[in-house]
């Protein structure tokens, strides 16, 4: 018998190792045999730590778990009180369109029997078959965008780097998950990291890279540790190193661990961290594609883009755009954080819409007090409202409201929440995490704290300081960083602009 125990951070978080060597005791008092896994998290938190058994009718699920209640799982599965019925069948999983993750919470990550019994290295036998120019138009026709937040065109980064002249090519996985309610890259390294392996090396194979490196944030130790095991693994198994499969070119992956700058999360700065140089911004041009790791031609993509490459290689570029809105094809890890009822990632195409999510999926406020505000993109995305729940998630479509997706992840607040304290903290944030190699950001966002400040205590010339101030940033900032932190200030000004006043003062009568 098989009883699957997440070995996922946010499960162990809550308790997971704990539950794991109980019902390993238990099994050790009854005589039974029993083998337990450490998969990955499904992704329903609020269920953590959330123990399966495999049974005839599939896997029935029992959680959240703690140790006590391990005795009755062995005891009286059948009326256990934290039951779950099939696992499969809980309305916030059934609900999904599990493409990238569709492995993720299923199989032993470090197993590539279990990883090919569920599909994978198909995709990658296919692309072996393929020609170089086939390869690089079923990325393009895939309609497939970069997940880390830009939203640019995959298939346009690599025939870039295949079409540039050099000795030597690199494929660099961006694991440097920094933005706040994101947890996507992680649960998928730890859950499923062959399939980043595998998208990786259709990656090399596809602009002729021969090595690949993975930069990992720090403070994700489980995940480092997941992806470097399974590297070894690959690498024993001839799926890595000279000769991928035993038959395709020599193509070989290294993990790096970055040191916890958040603005490492750009890909130039990440490029000079992974060099082992001070994590700064570097002036565009020349492209990274054209000039990116120790001047080699680079292709920079995110987890979930790389990880979704075996499913696109596997069904075939069609059959992922039949997925998605307008310019925005294909599945997203959307992932629900914050004060959520339903906390955890839900995978489904984009043009769902914001209140499908946030109240449909998620439950609403998790203090059942109105929903506020949700932040969409991380610590430098917009806030919207209620108002705009009607709101299809896709790029142009946020954009339209001048919001961006990013990496997908929503931070719910209820209606006690201080949005002039929040876009304050946008501006803080900004000036803690800048590398400092432009004025717009760096000086930028340390006036902004204060012209915040002069707000809020009624200097009543200080909105149109403020405005002109994240123009200037908007507009004049190197990256991302100082670009984007005036998305959250100015949309919380425009919908709580009571918040950014002197608070009004009780009349005695």
């Amino acid at each position: 018998m098989k009883i699957y125990v997440p070995g996922d951070a946010a499960a162990r978080a809550l308790g997971a190792d704990a539950v794991a060597a109980a019902v390993a005791s238990q099994a050790g008092l009854r005589g039974l045999d029993i083998e337990i896994v450490r998969n990955g998290s499904r992704g329903m938190i609020w269920l953590e730590p959330l123990v399966e058994v495999e049974t005839e009718a599939g896997r029935i699920g029992f959680g959240p778990l703690e140790p006590a209640d391990v005795p009755a799982l062995f005891d009286a599965p059948e009326t256990h009180p934290k039951a779950l019925g099939l696992v499969e069948e809980i309305p916030f999983f059934k609900a999904q369109t599990r493409l990238t993750f569709a492995r993720v919470g299923r199989i032993d990550p470090l197993s590539l029997a279990d990883y090919e019994a569920e599909g994978g290295l198909a995709g990658l036998r296919r692309a072996l078959e393929m020609s170089a120019e086939a390869r690089l138009d079923e990325v393009l026709a895939s309609g497939l965008r970069g997940r880390g937040g830009a939203g640019f065109p995959a298939g346009i980064k690599w025939k870039t780097v295949a079409g540039a002249k050099a000795a030597q090519k690199v494929v660099v996985c961006n694991a440097d998950e920094g933005d706040s309610g994101t947890f996507a890259d992680r649960m998928l390294m730890e859950g499923d990291p062959f399939a980043l392996i595998e998208g990786m090396a259709i990656a090399g194979l596809s602009v002729g890279a021969t090595q690949g490196f993975v930069y990992i944030r720090s403070e994700y130790p489980n995940a480092i540790a997941v992806m470097r095991a399974a590297c070894d693994a690959a690498r024993g198994a001839g799926l890595l190193g000279p000769a991928l499969l035993g038959n395709g070119p020599a193509f070989d992956i290294e993990i790096r661990v970055g040191a916890g700058a958040y603005v490492c999360g750009e890909e130039t700065s990440l490029l000079n961290s992974l060099e082992g140089k001070r994590g700064t911004v570097r002036a565009k041009p020349p492209l990274p594609a054209l000039h990116g790791f120790m001047g080699r031609p680079t292709v920079v993509n995110n987890v979930l883009t790389l990880a979704t490459v075996p499913w696109i290689f596997a069904h075939g570029a069609e059959a992922y755009a039949a997925f998605g809105v307008g310019r925005s094809r294909g599945t997203m890890p959307f992932q629900l954080a914050g004060n959520i009822r339903h906390g955890g990632l839900f995978e489904t195409a984009f043009g769902t819409t914001l209140g499908d999510l946030v109240e449909g999926i998620g439950g609403g406020t998790a203090s059942g007090r109105p929903v506020k505000a949700v932040q969409i993109g991380g610590p430098l995305g917009a806030y919207f409202t209620p108002a705009d729940f009607d709101m299809k998630l896709g790029y142009e479509e946020c954009a339209e409201r001048d919001g961006i997706v990013g990496h997908a992840g929503l931070v719910v607040f209820d209606d006690t929440a201080d949005m002039g304290a929040l876009a304050r903290f946008a501006m803080e944030f900004c000036a803690h995490e800048s590398c400092g190699m432009c004025t717009p950001c760096r000086i930028g966002s340390t006036r902004g704290v204060e012209v915040i400040d002069a707000m809020r205590a009624g200097d009543p010339e200080a909105e149109t300081l403020l405005r002109d101030l994240c123009e200037v940033m908007t507009h004049g900032s190197l990256c991302a960083l100082g670009g984007f932190a005036p998305y959250p200030v100015l949309s919380a000004l425009n919908a709580f602009p009571a918040e950014f006043r002197p608070p009004r003062k009780e009349v005695a009568e």
